[in-house]
């Protein structure tokens, strides 16, 4: 079982992704940590990044779960994946269910800028919303609003993986 959290920046991919992964038993992979430092500058400086850019994170984010898939391991990944070819990607790697943490613009504008030591600005949020492409109805994948609670959104991504995978 290969599950990406995904959606655009403060939708809590971390914190969801984290207690999905130990809710299901599985290993826990920050995708932001495998972004070249390139991209990690880009970002701070408030430069949103170019698919050019993304590419080869997204190869390494895919490496680690065909390296984690070989290894009989099941994976929780955070990665944006705001787009199917970027999604793609990472099916290439292995079978993958997408969770989409998604929120209204305002919400997330707000944590934004709440938010202390993260390196994607404000400012770019709207950039991504703008190339947000959301989950077709042929991709395995289930969006869950993150405006509840922490342990309530946990529980809809728990529940959408389980149905995905027992039936």
């Amino acid at each position: 079982m290969h599950v990406v959290v995904m959606g655009v920046s403060a939708t809590g991919k971390t914190e969801v992704g984290k207690q999905l992964a130990e809710e299901l038993g599985c290993e826990f992979v920050e995708g932001d940590s495998l972004h070249p430092r390139a991209n990690i500058e880009k970002m701070e400086n408030g430069v949103p990044l170019t698919d050019d850019d993304r590419w080869p994170w997204l190869e390494a984010i895919g490496s680690r779960i065909a390296e984690l898939d070989r290894a009989g391991s099941c994976t929780v990944v955070t990665c944006s994946a705001l787009k199917r070819a970027y999604r793609d990607v990472l099916r290439r790697a292995a079978p993958v269910f997408f969770v989409h943490l998604d929120a209204p613009y305002t919400v997330l504008e707000q944590r934004m800028s709440q938010r202390s030591k993260h390196f994607m600005p404000t400012s770019l949020l709207a950039s991504q919303f703008e190339t947000l492409e959301p989950l077709d109805d042929d991709e395995a994948g289930a969006v869950v609003d993150v405006e509840p609670p922490l342990d309530e959104v946990v529980e809809e991504a728990v529940n959408a993986v389980r149905v995905q995978y027992t039936d």
